[in-house]
C-alpha cells in the first residue's frame, strides 16, 4: 500500500472481489480462491472496523503500470482522488474479458473458463450474483458491447449501455445521483480502443488516459457528495496494461511481461 508506485505485485486482480465482499459484509462468490487485499482491509481495521455501505468501480480499460511509472503527472492526478495505490499483477492472458470475469468472480480463468478473446456470459457465481443473494443492488454502466457489457449479462440487475465513454459517464452521474444502487461498476475505453490504433504513448492515446483520469474525479466527487454520511469505498480498477508491438509499432497485449501483467489499482475508503 503506497501513495507511490514502486510496489510489489504479489496479488492478482482477482483479489479484489474478495475484498470488496469482506468490507461489504457480504458471502464470497462460490469459486473465489483468492486471498482478499489485506492492505485494505486494515484501512477499516484502523478506522474501527464497519461496513461499507456502497462502492464505485471504476474500471478503465488497458491502463497499466507502465503507463503511470512513464508520465508521473498521471499518477499523481489520479492519487489526488484514490491516494491509496496497491500493485497487482493482471491474470494471463491479459486479454479484457478474462480479466474482467477474474476481477469479478475472485477466481482463475481456469476456473471461471474465459481464457482467451472470448465473451460467453458467466454462468459461474460473481460479485454481482452475492450481492443480489445478499440483497443488494448492483448495476454496471459500460460503453456497448464492450465485454463487461456482455460477460456479466442475465443477472437480476441494472444494465446500462452507451454508445461513447461520455455517455457513459453521464449514466454513471445519474445512476450515483438517484441513490438507488449499492455497487456501481463502470467501465471506459477509450484508451484502450486509441492504443490499438497507435500505440500507448502516442499523444491522442496519452490524452484518452488523462480523460479516464478526468472522468474518474468526476464521477467520484459525485459519489462522495451522494454517498456522505454513509461508508463508502471508491476504486479505480484497470484490467491490464499494453505494449508497442515491435512488428506493426501499435498498441497491443495478451503477453506475460511487466507492461501487459502490472497494474496499480488506486482505492478511497471513508467510514
Amino acid at each position: 500500500m503506497s501513495k507511490g508506485h514502486s510496489l510489489p505485485y504479489e496479488q492478482d486482480i482477482a483479489s479484489i472481489t474478495p475484498t470488496i465482499c469482506d468490507l461489504m459484509g457480504i458471502p464470497r462468490p462460490k469459486m473465489s480462491d483468492r486471498s482478499p487485499l489485506e492492505e485494505i482491509l486494515s484501512m477499516r481495521k484502523a478506522a474501527g472496523g464497519g461496513k461499507i455501505e456502497r462502492c464505485l468501480v471504476y474500471a478503465p480499460d488497458a491502463m497499466g503500470s507502465v503507463l503511470f511509472r512513464s508520465r508521473p503527472e498521471l499518477l499523481s492526478e489520479v492519487l489526488k482522488t484514490a491516494p491509496v495505490s496497491v500493485g497487482l499483477r493482471s491474470v494471463f492472458p491479459p486479454k479484457t474479458p478474462v480479466c474482467f470475469a477474474s476481477m469479478f468472480t475472485g477466481a482463475s480463468p481456469a476456473a471461471h473458463g474465459i481464457r482467451a478473446y472470448d465473451r460467453p456470459v458467466l454462468e459461474c457465481d460473481t460479485l454481482f450474483d452475492v450481492l443480489i443473494g445478499a440483497g443488494r443492488r448492483p448495476a454496471i454502466a459500460t460503453v456497448e458491447d464492450a465485454s463487461v457489457d456482455v460477460i456479466f449479462r442475465g443477472r437480476s440487475m441494472d444494465y446500462f449501455s452507451a454508445p461513447t465513454d461520455g455517455d457513459v459517464t453521464v449514466r454513471a452521474l445519474d445512476l450515483i445521483e438517484s441513490g438507488i444502487h449499492d455497487l456501481i461498476l463502470v467501465y471506459h475505453q477509450e484508451y484502450d480502443d486509441s492504443l490499438h490504433e497507435t500505440d500507448p504513448f502516442d499523444p491522442g492515446a496519452l490524452a484518452a488516459a488523462a480523460r479516464h483520469i478526468e472522468a474518474f474525479s468526476e464521477i467520484a466527487g459525485r459519489a462522495r457528495d451522494c454517498y456522505k454520511g454513509r461508508p463508502y469505498m471508491l476504486i479505480f480498477a484497470p484490467d491490464h496494461g499494453a505494449h508497442a508491438d515491435p512488428e506493426t509499432g501499435r498498441g497491443t497485449h495478451g503477453d506475460d511481461i511487466p507492461e501487459d501483467m502490472e497494474v496499480l489499482h488506486f482505492f478511497d475508503l471513508a467510514l
